[in-house]
């Protein structure tokens, strides 16, 4: 069964456009909103499992364009996805197709497509802030890049393993070494730091993910995510929000 999301006919109740708003008139994004009863917005016919929205085609769709010769595309893989995404409270039953398009867009353009596991020439730098005694630097180790949202510093790492239950202050490597772990960490930046302005626009994701490339910093840049998240949004079958998709 192939389920499709429907935009209701709009009753005044003001959400933000990738908003359902409720029977009740309020405004949000999981199937309290979007199921039974919505008025508008990316409203859902029925509750929807995300391995429904992450299907092996749209996950191979992306990582295809990856060259053979790239180290992520023997990593990733669309089970690691879901398996990550099933040991993540409150994850799969508040997601929707319009949010998998943003977050499967930044990954794509964060890794080229799932091409990358690491950062390019990473462990040359220095992601080390040795100010930050709440997370302190373990000897040797390296908080470069890694993962599909390229998880950087000490101050990223220490709560996001705390989070996770694993200590990634100790052993960063972990991200580079299990494709589990590695989305499990994206989903905690991406819930964390994303989601929560995800109802302004997808410009505002580009921001709070890289807010170098915003207000010229990297217009190419930019304008690939868009140009990502427009087509995953087409692929899943959801309306694009008309405005605020630039930072």
């Amino acid at each position: 069964m192939i389920f499709h999301l429907e935009t209701a006919k709009s009753q005044h109740c003001g959400c933000s456009p990738i908003l359902c708003c409720s029977k009740n008139g309020y405004c949000g994004a999981n199937d309290d909103y979007c199921f039974s009863g919505c008025q508008s917005g990316p409203c859902r016919k029925s509750r929807e499992p995300l391995d429904r929205i992450v299907t092996q085609q749209f996950f191979d769709r992306i990582i295809s364009q990856a060259n053979n010769n790239c180290g992520g595309k023997r990593f990733y893989t669309r089970d690691s996805f879901l398996e990550a995404a099933n040991t993540t409270s409150d994850f799969n039953s508040s997601t929707t197709r319009l949010e998998i398009a943003a977050m499967f867009a930044h990954f794509t353009h964060e890794t080229e497509h799932f091409c990358y596991i690491e950062e390019v020439n990473g462990s040359s730098r220095d992601y080390c802030d040795e100010n930050n005694r709440q997370y302190p630097c373990a000897p040797g180790k390296n908080y470069y890049g890694r993962g599909p949202f390229l998880l950087s510093w000490n101050y990223n790492y220490g709560p996001c393993g705390q989070s996770l239950g694993l200590d990634l202050l100790r052993q960063p490597e972990l991200v580079g070494s299990s494709p589990t772990v590695a989305f499990r960490t994206g989903l905690w930046f991406w819930i964390n730091s994303v989601r929560p302005v995800l109802s302004q626009g997808f410009g505002a994701t580009i921001r709070a993910i890289n807010r170098m490339e915003c207000n010229g910093g990297n217009p190419g840049a930019v304008n690939a995510r868009v140009e990502y998240y427009t087509e995953y949004c087409k692929q899943l079958g959801v309306i694009k929000p008309v405005a605020n998709n630039t930072c």
